[in-house]
């Protein structure tokens, strides 16, 4: 099995991006980006290294005010009501920043292009990527992800419960271990569908914990999400190979959101996977993943 070389470091002006690399430099360039608040380990290491096995080289990054990568303080933490009325004025900082970010690794890397997988809010970096910087990006998968938040999105209900989630202070990386059982428990794959990771997430989440903790740089990443404009139009002069994968049982970017990106960008495939929730997936899914990442790669 692959491990991850030494983590690198990228840079985006001042940013610093951390990035962790799989398999040899004779690989197809392949680029995770995560979701909100997450960090690049919720990428399994075996995920990654079957990836390497179907002939990629695999890299994986904390996104800005992630984990291992800057996070930007300075800034200052973003106001609720800012941003469910006035988004455009919380925001610290655009989608098209964090996608800037992602060209700068692959800079660091000497790629002048790359295969690009995002999921939920990545998937949405990775369509502004694919959008703004077309030369750059070799194929495109968007999973779990939406051309917009405001479409596929939660209902009152569920975003009340995550707000509740997130909210609630962690003290320890136990705590966090036990937090991101809670998250996925609710808006992960129904375990009577698949059975849930424990021992896993528990580790990813106490580890996340120990590399950083900072619930004000996800409210950044949140209200740049919440401030960019529908992707719907830009989407439609897309040319890339693209695939849209998402779980028919996703509570949190329901599955109004893969439609929606599919239906966008000329030529693209919908994997609609059932019974699959938000994030963590279950390993009985990653062939199909894996799959459509590779049905599209070039």
């Amino acid at each position: 099995m692959n491990r991850p070389e030494v983590l690198r470091t990228a840079h985006n002006g001042d940013v610093e991006l951390a990035y962790e690399v799989f398999g040899p430099d004779t690989g197809r360039p392949l680029l995770l980006i995560m979701g909100l608040g997450m960090q690049m380990l919720l990428w399994n290491d075996d995920f990654c290294n079957d990836l390497v096995g179907k002939g990629f080289q695999v890299i994986r990054m904390d996104n800005r005010d992630t984990g291992l990568s800057s996070h930007l303080e300075r800034l200052g933490e973003p106001k609720l009501w800012d941003m469910i009325l006035r988004p455009r004025v919380a925001a610290r900082y655009s989608l098209s920043d964090m996608a800037a970010d992602a060209l700068a690794v692959l800079d660091d890397m000497g790629w002048e292009s790359a295969n690009i997988v995002g999921g939920s809010l990545g998937g949405m970096i990775a369509q502004t990527l694919a959008i703004e910087h077309p030369r750059r990006v070799r194929s495109l998968v968007s999973i779990m992800s939406s051309p917009s938040a405001r479409i596929g999105r939660a209902t009152i209900r569920t975003s009340m419960k995550m707000g509740e989630l997130s909210q609630r202070p962690i003290r320890s990386a136990m705590e966090a271990g036990e937090r991101m059982l809670e998250i996925y428990g609710f808006i992960g794959t129904p375990a009577a569908n698949y059975p849930l990771d424990t021992g896993w997430l528990t580790e990813v989440g106490a580890r996340s914990f120990e590399r950083a903790h900072d619930p004000a740089g996800k409210l950044r990443q949140q209200a740049a999400m919440l401030a960019a404009p529908d992707r719907t139009a830009e989407l439609r002069k897309v040319s890339i190979p693209t695939v849209a994968m998402h779980g028919d049982a996703d509570i949190l970017i329901r599955p109004r959101g893969g439609e929606a990106t599919a239906a966008a960008v000329p030529g693209a495939r919908l994997v609609l996977m059932p019974g699959v929730g938000h994030g963590a997936f279950p390993r009985e899914v990653w062939p199909t993943m894996i799959d459509g990442i590779t049905s599209v790669a070039r």
